[in-house]
């Protein structure tokens, strides 16, 4: 993968924001529990404008824990300058908002792990064996997980992360044909397919696929599609990403040519594919996750030099395809798998090449390679997938696939 070119973020500083509050009242011995009367409150706000000013008069915050600094602005500050009177009758009970545990930025990596596994086995249904194998994959590797914690700086917490999916709406999608949650079939609508007749689903999310989680980084190619098999699923093919991004997926034999060198294969389809993003015809980085920054002092890659300043998945609803998919373009680029011949499709087991797809959260400020939904990119580092010296980086993750039979 070449090397991003250089860019200048400013560091953290002592004035930046305050860390986001949860929208309701969540203490952690009464987790994902019903909200209280800070919820409603601030439910109302998104619907009656009087609201407003109730919640920007009377919400009182506590001081933040130091730990829980690196997070984003203010439930508070998101409410300033929307309403300018104060409404008529009586007096709401004033309600203190406390920071959200969850935006607590974790000091090592195996508590992010815990807290990362914790969060699987809630929002995900896993049995204890696939929880087993995947602890197992992450035990084996001294950097997979969410990033370095000592170096990451995410421009957006999890709590502001939900209430912008809130207030817009999104829910994960529930199809019983994929047997999974957050996953969306994947067709082709220019031919009369539909849903119903999907042979294959995606993941809506990167990995681990739980909304407003951040995505999984510093993971090789091996390691994706081993994840993906312990959780009942496999790696995409380099044609599933592209399909649901642009929103039709096409027949292998239409997508690749098979036999041909795979330079001289990816040049040719790159010279003839249609140039579509997932939300649209034209390039808008300001729709998806692309404007956090490098690490100061980042190379280009490697642990101990540059954090994985990433968004929350599923943080951008704009940023969406047709067919149901989410951060297809920017947040982090994802490891597929290539294959040269028909047996090598992922649907016949791990047989194929390495193939890095989309981009990722710095784009904004280093677009080095076209990240439309049908661009092939070149062999960075390529390797077959299953090669225990398959690549890894600090922006680089991956989503799952699965084969479905059509009823």
């Amino acid at each position: 993968m070449p090397r991003d070119p250089a860019c200048a973020p400013r560091p953290p500083a002592s004035s930046d924001p305050l860390p986001a509050l949860s929208t309701g009242v969540r203490a952690a011995t009464k987790r994902r529990r019903v909200r209280g009367a800070t919820a409603a409150l601030l439910a109302a706000v998104a619907v009656v404008p009087a609201a407003v000013a109730v919640a920007s008069a009377w919400i009182g915050v506590r001081t933040p824990t130091p730990e829980a600094r690196s997070a984003a602005p203010l439930v508070a500050g998101a409410l300033r300058g929307r309403a300018t009177t104060a409404p008529s009758g009586p007096t709401p009970e004033r309600v203190t908002l406390t920071v959200d545990d969850e935006d607590i930025v974790p000091a090592t990596l195996d508590e992010q792990r815990r807290r990362l596994f914790g969060a699987m086995r809630r929002e995900l249904a896993l049995s204890d064996e696939a929880m087993r194998r995947v602890e197992e994959i992450f035990a084996a590797s001294p950097v997979l997980g969410q990033g370095n914690p000592a170096l990451s700086r995410h421009p957006m917490s999890r709590s502001e992360c939900r209430r912008i999916r809130t207030l817009a709406g999104v829910e994960p999608a529930r199809e019983p044909a994929c047997g999974a949650p957050g996953m969306v079939p994947l067709f082709d609508p220019t031919r009369g397919q539909t849903a119903a007749s999907a042979s294959v689903c995606i993941d809506q999310l990167e990995f681990p696929n739980i909304p407003c989680e951040y995505p999984v980084v510093h993971v090789r190619a091996r390691e994706a599609a081993l994840l993906c098999r312990a959780i009942g699923k496999r790696i995409c093919d380099a044609h599933e990403w592209e399909g649901a991004c642009a929103g039709a997926l096409r027949e292998p034999d239409v997508e690749y040519e098979w036999e041909r060198p795979r330079d001289e294969a990816s040049w040719h389809h790159n010279l003839l594919r249609e140039k579509v993003w997932s939300y649209g015809p034209e390039k808008d980085h300001a729709r998806c996750a692309t404007g956090s920054s490098r690490t100061p002092g980042c190379p280009g890659g490697g642990w101990d030099r540059c954090g994985s300043n990433t968004y929350p998945a599923g943080a951008f609803p704009a940023c969406r395809s047709s067919l149901g998919v989410f951060d297809l373009h920017g947040n982090v680029a994802e490891h597929m798998s290539l294959p040269i011949l028909p047996g090598e499709l992922a649907r016949h087991g791990d047989r194929g090449f390495t193939e890095m797809k989309g981009s990722w959260f710095a784009f904004s400020s280093m677009d080095v390679h076209a990240d439309d939904c049908r661009w092939r990119a070149p062999a960075w580092h390529g390797t077959r997938l299953m090669s225990k010296s398959s690549h890894a980086n600090y922006h680089l993750g991956f989503r799952c696939c699965k084969d479905v039979e059509p009823p």
